[in-house]
């Protein structure tokens, strides 16, 4: 670790006696401690967040967007920093689409947080009359975030409820802490006392956060059982939600596809972040006409990408980052290969690479009703199924109970824009699978959420409508 890395580690991290230990996820030593803070630490927060946010509310748009700039510049300046903290903390590679990309991401989100024009909208205009909406600050807002995409998705939740006059109140995973933590110390270099506040520690910090009088807004990214607790508990202070939950996204392969032309950004829609993405391909069904095409082609890839320890250049694929998910992983895998699927590559734990390492694996020749198709494994295991008819494909994509993303795949884009149009989820890709755009609205459908983030939409996902009618 270099002397700058260090400097930043060590401004967010405390000492042993006082912290959790937060080990590194390819190596499992100490990387840092998390503070472990208490309820009674979260109802202070809450408290001087509360106090703080009408004078930030007060500032302005124009002023806030000028700070949250300044922002993204000393995210970009610290960006090698903050991604070997990822790296270690959460797995990922520092190369390929990972900590890197990850970090670039979060100073871009925050410039489009900033940036993004939200005006008034006429409504309703008859002669003297008239309806408009505007969008007023909340109050508090409540953010919730996973270990996969841990700054990015932090991101995703303070930079616009900063942006529109909100203060925040931030709860990261106990698996990665630090790199949220750091995340942190940078929009606080350039943000007034208590307008944003990171929670680490006991479990009963984050249901206390969904379930808090003062708080006005919870933003969450997890599991889909977590999610439906946070309604719960969110149901006495009735405060508004945006729930960004599990996926088990489908990809159809349509026949006549040049499935080798398509072969790479088959294999990243999968596995990008080892799999570990909640809108990442899950499972995919392919044609009969190009079915061998693909497994050999996905198989290929697999068995040559470059997966090792993060911090090492040129690994695009780590570890899986905890180990209840590499249980979960090598359940999934081995109740498949159980059941009769065939293993075209992978299947296996890596052991001499670290305890948490599981081989990127293609999974062929199964069917819906086995637990890899049926369950998000989240994690470097794709299955592939074949079918025939097309109207059976997309049956059996739509029958999950999440419906966050699915993808098609296609040389025709008017058969694919059909198929994409019956699909249940709330993002369709065409020829790729899981880009996102700060501009382009992002949701689930059915059990994987609800509410919108990015863009305008994101803006007011965060922001009280008020009519006024003259």
């Amino acid at each position: 670790m270099t002397d700058t890395a260090t400097s930043l580690l060590d401004a967010v991290t405390v000492p042993e006696a006082e912290g959790r230990a937060i080990p590194d996820a390819a190596t499992r030593e100490i990387i840092g401690y998390a503070p472990n803070h208490t309820v009674d630490d979260l109802e202070a927060a809450i408290a001087a967040a509360r106090a703080a946010q009408p004078a930030w509310n007060a500032l302005g748009h124009a002023e806030r967007s000028r700070l949250l700039n300044l922002v993204a510049d000393e995210i970009e300046a610290n960006a090698d920093e903050l991604a070997l903290i990822l790296s270690r903390e959460q797995g990922k590679p520092l190369d390929g689409p990972n900590a890197r990309f990850e970090v670039g991401a979060c100073a871009v989100w925050t410039r489009n947080a900033a940036d993004t024009v939200l005006e008034p909208e006429v409504v309703f205009e008859a002669g003297e009359s008239r309806a408009e909406i505007h969008y007023d600050a909340l109050g508090v807002v409540g953010a919730i975030g996973p270990w996969n995409w841990p700054m990015m998705i932090s991101v995703w939740q303070i930079a616009p409820s900063l942006r529109m006059g909100n203060t925040v109140i931030v709860k990261p995973s106990g698996f990665t802490p630090l790199s949220v933590l750091a995340l942190v110390e940078i929009f606080n270099r350039h943000l007034p006392a208590d307008v944003l506040t990171v929670i680490t520690g006991e479990r009963g910090v984050a249901s206390r956060l969904a379930a808090h009088p003062d708080i006005d807004k919870i933003m969450f990214t997890g599991s889909t059982p977590t999610g439906r607790r946070i309604v719960e508990s969110s149901a006495n202070n009735l405060a508004r939600l945006t729930l960004e939950l599990g996926g088990n996204d489908a990809g159809i392969v349509l026949p006549g596809t040049d499935v080798k032309a398509h072969a790479e950004n088959l294999f990243w829609g999968a596995f990008i972040n080892g799999g570990q993405t909640c809108a990442a391909l899950k499972r995919l069904y392919v044609h009969d006409s190009v079915y061998d095409a693909t497994v050999e082609a996905l198989g290929e890839i697999a068995r040559t990408i470059p997966f090792g320890r993060g911090t090492d250049a040129g690994n695009v694929i780590g570890p899986l980052q905890n180990e209840g998910q590499f249980d979960i992983v090598k359940r999934l895998v081995d109740e498949a290969a159980a059941a009769g699927g065939r293993v075209v590559v992978g299947g296996a734990p890596a052991p001499e690479l670290g305890p948490l390492f599981f081989q990127p694996t293609i999974v062929a020749d199964v069917s819906d009703g086995v637990a890899l198709v049926d369950e998000e494994q989240f994690g470097p295991a794709l299955p592939i199924t074949r079918y025939t008819d097309v109207e059976d494909a997309i049956r059996r994509a739509n029958d999950s109970e999440e419906g966050l993303g699915a993808s098609v795949w296609s040389d025709d884009r008017a058969a694919a824009v059909e198929v994409a149009k019956r699909l249940e989820a709330g993002t369709v890709w065409i020829n790729s699978h899981g880009g996102l755009n700060p501009q382009v609205p992002f949701g689930g459908t059915k059990s994987s959420g609800y509410g919108q983030e990015f863009g305008v939409a994101g803006l007011k996902g965060v922001a009280a409508p008020k009519v006024i009618s003259y």
